[in-house]
């Protein structure tokens, strides 16, 4: 049975005004994602993939083209509409984790249920679940200072899981992390994506990332270079045939 195309976007391209120049970070992307998928978007410094991430993330709009998350067009929901889609449909991960640094792992983990209206029992028994699973069944109360690196970016998957989100968004996951710490978040996040069905959209630069993906986007000077799947891909120790400079 074929997936639907739960991210969708038609020729988006966005303009950036530096002073007299006019910078195009994106020069009409068209690509569609299907639910399921785990979706890694690689590209030199600079070359748009940061911007096309902020684009399906709803985090910015398209100077031009548009961007469909479940059909839905971004650009024409308000305020209102688009908090909803972020808190409801989305769960983001960033590199330098975000998560909050006087709450607990399980406060962290609580918070968007909150915003989401889930009573606080409910959402407490949750995030301990969402925690466990993530392996930090033991570390419920400890704070971000307490907690490693590694720790920390499980926490902020415990919280991208909270709202059982169709799209999971990361930006550099394993960005600040070493290699084997770097490793197991990505592994974890493939699990994520195996048993919850959920789509995974990674922004990176990680070439660990290849071989648990089931396509990968280039970009290259605001464009798409090539998309990929990963039977095609030539993975070697120390890099991959083809990969953009």
């Amino acid at each position: 049975m074929v997936s639907h195309a739960i991210v969708r976007t038609k020729n988006i391209k966005k303009k950036y005004v530096m002073g007299n120049e006019i910078v195009e970070a994106l020069k009409g992307v068209n690509i569609e994602i299907a639910a399921g998928e785990y979706i890694s978007i690689m590209g030199p410094s600079g070359s748009g993939k940061s911007t096309l991430f902020n684009m399906v993330g709803g985090l910015d709009k398209p100077s031009e083209g548009k961007v469909y998350i479940d059909e839905v067009d971004v650009a024409q929901l308000d305020a209102y509409e688009l908090a909803w889609l972020r808190c409801r449909k989305i769960g983001y991960i960033f590199q330098s984790f975000n998560i909050i640094p006087v709450m607990t792992a399980l406060e962290n983990v609580v918070l968007p249920m909150t915003f989401a209206g889930m009573s606080t029992d409910e959402a407490r028994d949750k995030a301990a679940r969402l925690l466990a699973t993530v392996g930090l069944g033991q570390r419920l109360m400890h704070r971000p200072s307490e907690l490693s690196g590694g720790q920390q970016q499980r926490v902020a998957i415990a919280r991208a899981m909270a709202n059982d989100p169709a799209i999971i968004l990361a930006d550099e996951p394993t960005g600040n992390l070493d290699l084997t710490t770097g490793k197991e978040i990505i592994k974890l996040l493939k699990d994520m994506n195996e048993m919850s069905g959920v789509t995974v959209i990674s922004a990176t630069h990680d070439m660990k990332m290849l071989d648990i993906s089931d396509r990968v986007v280039w970009i290259r000077d605001g464009r798409v270079d090539r998309i990929e799947e990963r039977s095609a891909l030539d993975i070697h120790v120390g890099g991959i045939e083809g990969e953009p400079e």
